[in-house]
C-alpha cells in the first residue's frame, strides 16, 4: 500500500493595493494648505508690526488696530531714536549676546568633548547632571546671585547679565555639542588618534572645524533668548547706561503710565531686524545643525 506525500500548498502574497493617486494628490494639497496656514501665522504678526510702526498716532487709536493704515509715517522711527536710547540698548545687548555666546560655544563644546570623546569615570553621571539643568528655572538663582552680586561688586555689569545667561544655555548647549561628537564615531577619533594626533590637535584640528553647524545653531537659537531676555537684565541692572533692549522699551512709557505705541513699535521692528536678517541668511546650516546633531545623534 502506497502512501502519497502531498506538499503543502504555497500561498501566494497578494499584492498590496497601490495607492490612488487620487489620494496622492489629495494629501498634498492638505500637506501644502496647513504649512501655508503654519506660515501666515507666524508671518502676520511680524507683518502687523512692520505696518503698525507706520501708523500715525491718530490712526493708531481712533482707527481699527488690525487694519490697514490709511496713511504712512516714518516719524515713528525718528521718535523711537529720539525718546529712548535706542542704539545705546542694542549695543549693550549686543555685547551681553556675544560673550554669553562665547562663554557657552567654548565650555559647552569643552564639556561635551570630555564628556563624548575622552571619556572619564562617571562621565555618564556628568552628563546626566547637565541634562538636570535644563528642568532648573531661571527665577530660583536670581536672589541668591543677587545678593553675591552685591558681596563681590558684580551689580550693575555686564558681568553680571553674562554669567548667569551662558550658565543657564550651557546644559543645551552640551547636549547639542554631545549628540553631534557622537554622530562622528568613535572610529575616527581612533584614528586620528593613531596618527599620533593628541587630544587637543583633535579638538582644534577635527572637531572645531565639522562643528561650525552645530555652532552655529548653538549661538543663534541662544542669541534669540539672550537678546530677548528680561529677567535677568531686569534683576542685576540698575542704571540706564547698561540697559538692554528689553529694558529699554519701557522708556517709551511716559506720565501716568501713558505708552507711545507706534514708536513702541518702531522700536521693535529696529531691535528684531539683525536678528531676523541673521536667522534668514544662515536657516540652512541651522536646520542641518540641528539635523546632524540632535536627530542623527
Amino acid at each position: 500500500m502506497t502512501s502519497t506525500l502531498t506538499s503543502p500548498r504555497r500561498v501566494e502574497a497578494r499584492p498590496r493595493p497601490a495607492i490612488r493617486p487620487q489620494r496622492v494628490r489629495t494629501f498634498r494639497l492638505l500637506s501644502r494648505a496647513l504649512i501655508w496656514l503654519i506660515v501666515a501665522v507666524q508671518v502676520y504678526p511680524l507683518a502687523w508690526l512692520f505696518l503698525t510702526s507706520l501708523k500715525t498716532n491718530r490712526d493708531f487709536a481712533e482707527g481699527n488696530p488690525f487694519a490697514l493704515p490709511t496713511s504712512l509715517t516714518f516719524d515713528n522711527y525718528r521718535r523711537a531714536f529720539g525718546v529712548g536710547n535706542l542704539g545705546l540698548n542694542m549695543l549693550n545687548s549686543l555685547i551681553v549676546t556675544t560673550g554669553a555666546n562665547l562663554l557657552i560655544v567654548v565650555f559647552g563644546m569643552m564639556g561635551a568633548y570630555a564628556i563624548t570623546v575622552l571619556g572619564f569615570r562617571f562621565s555618564n553621571v556628568a552628563r546626566a547632571v547637565f541634562m538636570i539643568g535644563l528642568i532648573v528655572p531661571v527665577q530660583i538663582a536670581l536672589v541668591p546671585l543677587f545678593v553675591d552680586y552685591s558681596n563681590v561688586g558684580l551689580l550693575d555689569t555686564y558681568q553680571s547679565m553674562i554669567l548667569p545667561l551662558a550658565g543657564f544655555a550651557l546644559p543645551m548647549s552640551v547636549y547639542l555639542f554631545s549628540a553631534f561628537f557622537t554622530y562622528i564615531g568613535q572610529e575616527t577619533y581612533e584614528a586620528a588618534s593613531l596618527d599620533g594626533a593628541g587630544p587637543y590637535r583633535i579638538f582644534l584640528s577635527m572637531v572645531l572645524p565639522l562643528s561650525m553647524n552645530t555652532i552655529l545653531t548653538v549661538v543663534l537659537v541662544n542669541s534669540i533668548f539672550i537678546w530677548n531676555d528680561f529677567i535677568i537684565a531686569n534683576t542685576f541692572v540698575l542704571s540706564d547706561q547698561l540697559k538692554t533692549v528689553p529694558l529699554g522699551l519701557q522708556n517709551y512709557i511716559g506720565n501716568m503710565g501713558n505708552i507711545d505705541w507706534t514708536a513702541t513699535f518702531a522700536a521693535v521692528c529696529v531691535t528684531i531686524t539683525p536678528l531676523l536678517l541673521v536667522f534668514l541668511v544662515l536657516n540652512k546650516a541651522v536646520i542641518y545643525g540641528i539635523e546632524s546633531g540632535a536627530t542623527k545623534g
